[in-house]
């Protein structure tokens, strides 16, 4: 297996540790996988994951946020009649995605619509950390200011 060097791309970046490994993982972590799940941008601040859970109640589902690690777990009811299949394509297991929220992201609602367990997330970035403008003074504007302090 190759590795990955991400230290080109952290040296200009202060206190970003968490995403080389974050990056390392996803590298190692296997695509694909049951159930399967698309990303959806919806807006510059507003995502959607949807998952393909054909078969699942909304009982047998549920979803957990901890330390910006959201988890959707699918446990499957254990089946009391006796059947005989011929043929068994359709997947009757359980399961248990995870996905790493960035900061300020949060889950604001979850549903099930033909199938697909559709999870809305949105980032809310507070005001103190929104960009906002500094005014640059002029150095001779600073010379008048000590100038009217030392008259004084």
């Amino acid at each position: 297996m190759n590795t990955l060097d991400f230290s080109p791309l952290l040296r200009s970046m202060i206190g970003f540790d968490r995403l080389a490994s974050s990056l390392e993982n996803a590298y190692r972590t296997e695509a694909g996988g049951y159930p399967p799940y698309n990303v959806e941008l919806q807006d510059e601040n507003k995502y959607r994951i949807s998952l393909a859970v054909a078969g699942f109640a909304e009982n047998e589902l549920a979803l957990e946020v901890k330390e910006s690690v959201l988890t959707v777990t699918g446990e499957r009811q254990t089946e009391t009649k006796d059947r005989q299949y011929l043929y068994r394509g359709i997947a009757n297991r359980s399961f248990e995605r995870r996905f790493q929220l960035a900061d300020y992201v949060k889950v604001v609602d979850a549903h099930l619509e033909n199938g697909l367990l559709h999870i809305d997330l949105e980032r809310e970035v507070p005001e103190a950390m929104k960009p906002r403008k500094i005014a640059i003074r002029r150095d001779e504007t600073r010379g008048y200011i000590e100038e009217v302090k030392q008259a004084a």
